[in-house]
């Protein structure tokens, strides 16, 4: 089951699936409604059994393009079969439940928690690349997921989950996350005054969308998947770092507790992380390209600076005081982007808002529903368009 097949985890899981026709089936797929050309396209082209969207209004539009895309194809009126169709906002969620073996989560933001949930309890293995599902709703996932239930799909997560395999949990001594560092990486924070949102939408290394490439200039992005890895394998906070590499080739290090690191190297293509969660725990041969030996090679690691990018520290304390904090910090960080992109908050103003919301914040109970998460998140908005309200200098 893909769960935002007309995204780039989507399209990209599809080639995949493409290239190992004996390997993989795809029963279902849902997005959000956007385009439903490219969903129809997917559907016929997969044969799949159902297709959802989130947007309950595209349903009819989603039933003309199916008409459409079959002429386009040349198939005359009857011969070709319209999968059951699901719409409106439980549809992502009803999708997660259909059986199947396992269910990739490539929604966006925190839409993706209840379909995680539900995937969850109704015994799927879960390819999760919706980070949300884990920052926003932590406490939620861990009350009913099963050891290794939850496969990450995230290149940091996924290379974190392999060199994991190299030895057993009471021999890991740290986990280090690499970051490319984005547009800005190596300015100390004097230099971060008056940038553009143009320019940290220039990201070095990769092709992404406007939220998560201005998240890696701020170090945001990064520091959401220290939240995760926390989440996803149990290591606490303080042994969890984070170091700049601005190849991106090492994806992520384990550091024993002997004195060895262990770290995942490829070049930098989502299919290879996407192919092992589909696959897991096995590997699917030629998912991406591998390095080529054949030439020379200077990879560099550095520490990050956390007083230029206090993002990463700012999300410990947050993940450290738990409850609904880290879900405060990422619906906060979203506002923020969206008022930084239009040109009403300045750059560094995007993290020193977060933290003033976190300040502000009333002492939310650990959630127990996905309501309490949502509630937590509505209110760091409210109160984060407040501050950005007042801000001057944007």
């Amino acid at each position: 089951m893909l769960l935002g097949s007309t995204g780039s985890i989507g399209t990209q899981a599809i080639d995949i699936v493409r290239r190992n026709p004996d390997r993989f089936r795809v029963v279902g797929i849902g997005a959000g409604g956007g385009n439903v050309a490219a969903l129809a396209a997917q559907a016929l082209e997969l044969g799949v059994e159902v297709v959802g969207v989130a947007k309950a209004s595209a349903v009819q539009d989603l039933q003309l393009a199916f008409y459409a895309e079959a002429s386009k194809r040349g198939y005359a009126t009857g011969d070709f079969r319209i999968p059951k169709i699901l719409g409106g906002p439980d549809a992502m969620t009803e999708l997660a439940e259909w059986p199947c073996d396992v269910v990739l989560n490539g929604v966006v933001g925190s839409l993706g928690l209840a379909p995680t949930l539900a995937a969850l309890r109704s015994g799927r293995t879960l390819a999760l690349a919706n980070k949300e599902s884990l920052v926003a709703g932590g406490p939620l996932v861990r009350k009913v997921a099963a050891p290794g239930q939850i496969v990450p799909v995230d290149s940091e997560h996924s290379a974190l989950a392999q060199c994991l395999r190299g030895g057993r949990a009471d021999e890991v001594s740290r986990l280090i996350l690499t970051a490319s560092g984005g547009a800005f990486r190596g300015r100390r924070r004097a230099e971060l005054v008056g940038v553009t949102p143009e320019e940290a939408l220039a990201h070095p290394t990769w092709t992404m969308g406007p939220v998560v490439t201005i998240n890696s200039a701020t170090m945001v992005n990064k520091a959401l998947e220290v939240i995760e890895a926390h989440e996803l394998f149990g290591v606490g906070y303080d042994r969890i770092e984070v170091m700049v590499h601005p190849q991106s080739v090492i994806h992520s290090m384990v550091e024993f507790t002997d004195g060895s690191t262990l770290a995942q190297c490829s070049p930098p293509d989502m299919r290879l992380p996407i192919g092992l969660a589909l696959g897991w725990p096995d590997r699917v041969p030629q998912a991406a390209p591998a390095v080529d030996w054949t030439q020379a090679h200077t990879w560099e690691l550095r520490p990050l600076d956390s007083d230029a990018f206090p993002a990463v520290a700012l999300a410990k304390a947050a993940g450290r005081a738990g409850g609904c904090r880290p879900a405060i910090y990422n619906a906060a960080n979203e506002e923020c982007v969206a008022a930084f992109v239009a040109h009403r908050l300045p750059f560094l103003a995007i993290v020193d808002t977060i933290e003033q919301v976190l300040g502000d914040s009333p002492d939310f109970a650990e959630p127990g529903t996905v309501e309490d998460v949502l509630a937590a998140e509505s209110w760091a908005r409210s109160r984060a368009r407040d501050i950005i309200a007042g801000v001057k200098g944007a």
